[in-house]
């Protein structure tokens, strides 16, 4: 039997007195589109920033590929396949969208092997990389025009662009559908599904529930911290526990 792509075990992350995210165990199996929701202060980006590295657990661990990643920092674990784009949007809107997508490259490669070795070859490597993302997204015909100028929708899509940069074995992407009008949904749930098909495994936390249902095999839900289902979608959608947790539930 195939191990887990990623595996958490018994995770959890004390903040003082709060403990944000409680024992968590689950396992993401390679190929998978899984979703992740709860309600407001569930613990959702906090178990992203545990995966990820931004946030070191309290307790348990985080495996990927089979190694134990806890403790490491946010690019070591980027080095080693795992992408992410964030909450709120973290592009860098003075620079060019080429150059914001190249940053994601880089990252994959190692910023002093990228430039200085091999008489350029790993550069201009970077360089089809980063073009072949902004095809990808959609944005290949804006690779000089600077972060600051595009629509929130298209910033949304260079994010997603510089993580596929980075080559990922897993994308975490965060609420990628906030923000966008209702056309730009139906365009990025397409958009997730093609990556699906060509093999890659994706974590998604999003809010608008008509598109975790759509595009996930399976979701997880946390309240308060804690895992309370993880099931396909229409077993999710009648759990009595889930329907507990979201009664009178705000949006994160």
């Amino acid at each position: 039997m195939e191990a887990p792509l990623l595996a958490l075990r018994e995770v959890t992350r004390r903040f003082g007195g709060l403990t944000a995210v409680d024992s968590v165990s689950a396992e993401i199996g390679r190929g998978e589109l899984v979703g992740l929701i709860g309600p407001n202060g569930a613990g959702k980006t906090t178990l992203f920033n545990l995966i990820s590295g931004v946030t070191p657990p309290s307790a348990g661990e985080v495996a990927f590929q089979g190694r134990v990643i806890s403790g490491l920092r946010p690019f070591e674990v980027a080095r080693l396949g795992v992408g992410r784009t964030f909450q709120n949007l973290r592009v860098f809107p003075n620079m060019t969208v080429f150059d914001n997508v190249s940053v994601g490259a880089i990252r994959g490669t190692g910023l002093g092997d990228a430039l200085f070795s091999h008489g350029g070859q790993k550069a201009r490597a970077i360089s089809e990389v980063t073009t072949e993302m902004l095809a990808k997204v959609g944005l290949a015909g804006l690779v000089d025009e600077l972060a600051a100028n595009l629509s929130y929708g298209k910033r949304k899509l260079l994010e997603i662009a510089r993580a596929l940069a980075g080559r990922p074995k897993l994308l975490i992407l965060d609420e990628p559908a906030a923000g966008l009008n209702d056309t730009e949904t139906v365009e990025l749930a397409h958009f997730i599904e093609s990556l699906r098909a060509e093999g890659l495994t994706i974590l998604v936390v999003e809010h608008d529930m008509g598109l975790v249902m759509r595009v996930c095999s399976r979701v997880i839900v946390l309240a308060f911290g804690r895992k309370i289902a993880d099931a396909d979608p229409a077993s999710v959608q009648r759990d009595p526990a889930v329907l507990d947790a979201y009664l009178g539930a705000g949006d994160e």
